[in-house]
């Protein structure tokens, strides 16, 4: 006969709560979300278990929190460094990540910023400030001086570029640099 529910939960989960906690606190930039995201992972981890209890409860649980982080990143839609932490925090089930896998994370990594440093100077000055800064279109602006919309621009052409780089496709023309400068004279008003 299979153990109650509440019981299974309460020792194969609640049981890892101080390590859940630890890892939330060390990755998670806003430590006052890691009440709710510790809730939000027990209740998600509780709903599943209805269905069908986990093989690996700590495993699934971590992973679960990890998901969970994850949504709430892609819902933001600015991934800031902070809220993805250090590489290496994130491994918390390092001995379930293949080496082939870790290994294929750090390639895409380089890739990443290998394609950030093609990019044109205020481009990726622009993708810098809003996409791993966080700063909003009107910050980043004040802080390049220059317009909220030229911003806009910078960020669009940035994700363009940086998506076609990623999908394998030459990062810029040979006229990448004549179009960054004429981008930074249109912002100054020059011709």
């Amino acid at each position: 006969m299979e153990e109650p529910l509440d019981a299974w939960f309460k020792r194969e989960i609640l049981a890892h709560e101080a390590a859940l906690l630890r890892y939330l606190m060390r990755v998670w930039p806003r430590k006052h979300e890691v009440p709710d995201l510790r809730q939000e992972t027990y209740a998600r981890v509780y709903e599943a278990a209805t269905a069908s209890r986990p093989v690996s409860p700590r495993a699934f649980l971590f992973t679960t929190a990890h998901h969970l982080m994850a949504d709430r990143v892609r819902h933001e839609r600015i991934v800031s460094i902070e809220a993805v932490g250090d590489i290496e925090a994130l491994n918390v089930l390092k001995d379930e990540i293949s080496a082939e896998q870790q290994v294929s994370a750090r390639q895409e990594l380089k890739r990443l910023a290998a394609a950030m440093d093609r990019l044109p100077p205020r481009c990726r000055e622009a993708m810098w400030l809003r996409r791993v800064e966080g700063l909003s279109q009107k910050e980043t602006a004040e802080r390049l001086g220059v317009s909220v919309k030229a911003i806009e621009q910078h960020v669009s052409k940035g994700g363009r570029l940086l998506a076609e780089y990623m999908l394998g496709e030459e990062l810029a023309g040979p006229n990448a640099k004549d179009a960054s400068k004429s981008e930074d004279d249109r912002e100054h008003g020059k011709p």
